[in-house]
C-alpha cells in the first residue's frame, strides 16, 4: 500500500474511533469498530484466512466481539482485546506456528509502530513539500516568541502603567477570544490520540525478523545431537542422569501416593463439614497444585530435554514420569473435589469459577507433557499446544454471563449455601433483575443464614442493607441506561431494563 494511502486510512480510521468513542460507553461501537477494521483488512487482502491460527484468531475475535455486546462483562471485553493483539501479531506473520511468538510480534509492534509511522508521516509531502519542512518553520518563530514574552515580562515589571495596560489587553483578548480555549474539550483531544495510537498498531504492521526466524526455527520433535568428542564421557552422563532421575522419582511419586491416599479417603468420599471457614482448606490445596504441576513440568522437561530422550535405558523413567504426572492429575481433581464443597456450602464465586477453568488448564498441561515424552516432542511444541489450548479456553468462557449464573445459582441455593449480601450486591447492572428480592424473601434468607451460618453473618450487610443498596443501584442504573446514546447498546442490560422497568428503550 502507498504511504499517502496508508496514511489516508489512518487518520479515516481515527475519526471513526473518535466518533464511535467519545464521550460513550464500551457496547455497539466497539463491535462496529472492530467490524470496519476487519471488513478492511479483506476488502484489501491484507488478511489471509488460511491456516489454523489464523481461523482460529480471527473466528475467536467475532465471537469475543459478539460477547462484548451479548454477555457485556469484564471478561468479555478482555478476552476480546486479547484475541484483537493477537490478530496483530497474525497480520505481522501469518504463518506463524505458535500463538506465544504471535503475542511477542504483537507486542514489538506497540512501539515500532508508532516511531515508523510518525518518521512516515513527517517525510510526506503537502504541495511538493515536506510535512517536517513546515514544521521547522514554525518551529523558527519559537525563539522570537520566547524573546518577546521576556521582555513583555520585564518591562511590565519595571513600569506600572505598562502593566497596566498588558492587563487591559489580557482582559480584552480573554473576553473575545477566551471561548476558543474554553470549548477546547480535552477528552476529544484525548480520544483523538488514543483512536490514532490505536489505529497505528493495527494498521501499520512492522515485523521484528528476530522473533519470526525463531518461530521458523521451531521444531515439533526435538532431535539428536550428536558429539563425536569424549563419547565414553557423554555416555556415562547419561546413565548418572538417569539413576538420578529414577532415584528422584520415585521418591517424588512416593510422597504423593500418600498425600493423594489421604486426598481420595477424606476429600473424595469421607468430606464432612464442620462449620469452619473453607478457604484454608480450598487455597491450601490450590497453592499445593501450583506447585506440583510447576515442579512436574521443570522435573520432566529437563530429564527430557536432549539426549535422555533417546538413551534406550529410559523405559522406567519414562514410566515414573507417566505415574508421577498422572498423579498430579489426580491431585488436580483432589482441588476440584475441594472446590465442588466450597461451592456447595458457600456458594458460587469469581474465583471459584476461576479455580475450575484453572484445573482443567493443568489437566490439559500435564496430559501435553504426557505426549511430550512418548513422542519426543521438543519445548516449543509444548508452548505452542498449551497457548492455543488457553485461548480457547478464554474464548470459550467470555460467551457466559457469569454475573446472571452466579445471582441465580446463589438465591437458588440459599436453602443450603452461605449467602454473600455484600457479593451479591455489587455484581453488574445487568443481573438487577435476579439481584432484585422482595424484603420478605431476603428476611427469610437471612433468618436462615442465621441458623446455618452463624459465625458469618455477623462481618456482613444485613438483608435490609441489601435490599436498599438494590433499590438505590436499580435507580441509578435506569437514569444511566436512559442517558446512553445507542452506540453504547448492549443486550443484557437492555433486557435487564426491560425486566425491571418493563420499557422496551
Amino acid at each position: 500500500m502507498e504511504k499517502r494511502n496508508r496514511i489516508l486510512i489512518i487518520i479515516s480510521s481515527t475519526i471513526l474511533f473518535t466518533l464511535l468513542f467519545h464521550h460513550q460507553a464500551l457496547g455497539l461501537n466497539l463491535m462496529i469498530f472492530e467490524l470496519s477494521i476487519l471488513g478492511w483488512l479483506f476488502f484489501t487482502k491484507q488478511f489471509r484466512f488460511i491456516g489454523k491460527n489464523q481461523i482460529s484468531c480471527t473466528l475467536g475475535l467475532v465471537i469475543t466481539m459478539l460477547a462484548t455486546v451479548l454477555i457485556y462483562s469484564a471478561f468479555a471485553f478482555f478476552v476480546n482485546f486479547l484475541l484483537l493483539f493477537l490478530f496483530v501479531g497474525i497480520l505481522i506473520f501469518p504463518d506463524a506456528q505458535s500463538l506465544v511468538n504471535t503475542f511477542r510480534l504483537s507486542l514489538s509492534n506497540i512501539p515500532n509502530s508508532q516511531f515508523h509511522f510518525l518518521r512516515e508521516f513527517s517525510a510526506s509531502k503537502l504541495k511538493k513539500y515536506k510535512i517536517t519542512a513546515y514544521l521547522w518553520r514554525l518551529k523558527i518563530f519559537l525563539i522570537p516568541i520566547l524573546v518577546i514574552a521576556l521582555f513583555l515580562i520585564i518591562y511590565s515589571r519595571s513600569s506600572l502603567i505598562f502593566n497596566h495596560l498588558l492587563e487591559k489587553i489580557a482582559l480584552f483578548l480573554n473576553n473575545y477570544l477566551g471561548f476558543i480555549f474554553d470549548n477546547i474539550n480535552i477528552s476529544i483531544i484525548f480520544t483523538i490520540v488514543l483512536g490514532a495510537i490505536i489505529s497505528i498498531f493495527i494498521l501499520y504492521s512492522i515485523s521484528d525478523q528476530y522473533i519470526i526466524e525463531k518461530d521458523k526455527a521451531g521444531l515439533e520433535f526435538i532431535k539428536r545431537s550428536k558429539n563425536k568428542f569424549r563419547k565414553s564421557f557423554k555416555l556415562n552422563g547419561l546413565k548418572n542422569e538417569l539413576k538420578a532421575a529414577i532415584f528422584m522419582l520415585l521418591i517424588l511419586n512416593a510422597i504423593l501416593i500418600v498425600l493423594n491416599g489421604l486426598d481420595i479417603y477424606w476429600v473424595w468420599f469421607n468430606f464432612e463439614w464442620n462449620g469452619l471457614t473453607l478457604k484454608q482448606f480450598v487455597h491450601e490445596g490450590t497453592y499445593l497444585l501450583i506447585l506440583s504441576i510447576i515442579i512436574s513440568i521443570i522435573i520432566v522437561l529437563y530429564f527430557f530435554r536432549n539426549n535422555l530422550n533417546f538413551y534406550n535405558n529410559n523405559h522406567l523413567l519414562k514410566y515414573l514420569s507417566y505415574f508421577w504426572l498422572a498423579q498430579n492429575a489426580i491431585l488436580a481433581v483432589s482441588v476440584g473435589i475441594r472446590n465442588y464443597w466450597y461451592i456447595y456450602f458457600f456458594s458460587l464465586a469469581y474465583k471459584r469459577i476461576g479455580v475450575i477453568i484453572f484445573l482443567l488448564l493443568c489437566l490439559y498441561g500435564l496430559y501435553t507433557v504426557i505426549i511430550k515424552v512418548k513422542n519426543k516432542k521438543s519445548d516449543f511444541w509444548l508452548m505452542k499446544s498449551n497457548a492455543y489450548a488457553l485461548v480457547v479456553v478464554l474464548v470459550i468462557c467470555s460467551v457466559f454471563n457469569w454475573d446472571t449464573i452466579i445471582a441465580k445459582y446463589n438465591f437458588k441455593n440459599s436453602n443450603r449455601s452461605f449467602v454473600h449480601f455484600d457479593f451479591l450486591a455489587s455484581l453488574s447492572d445487568k443481573s438487577l433483575p435476579y439481584l432484585d428480592k422482595p424484603k420478605a424473601e431476603l428476611t427469610l434468607i437471612e433468618n436462615l443464614q442465621k441458623e446455618n451460618f452463624p459465625s458469618e453473618r455477623i462481618y456482613y450487610i444485613t438483608s435490609e442493607q441489601y435490599f436498599q443498596t438494590i433499590e438505590n443501584r436499580k435507580e441509578s442504573f435506569k437514569l444511566n441506561w436512559e442517558s446512553k446514546n445507542f452506540l453504547s447498546w448492549n443486550l443484557p442490560e437492555y433486557l435487564a431494563y426491560k425486566k425491571l422497568f418493563g420499557a422496551k428503550k
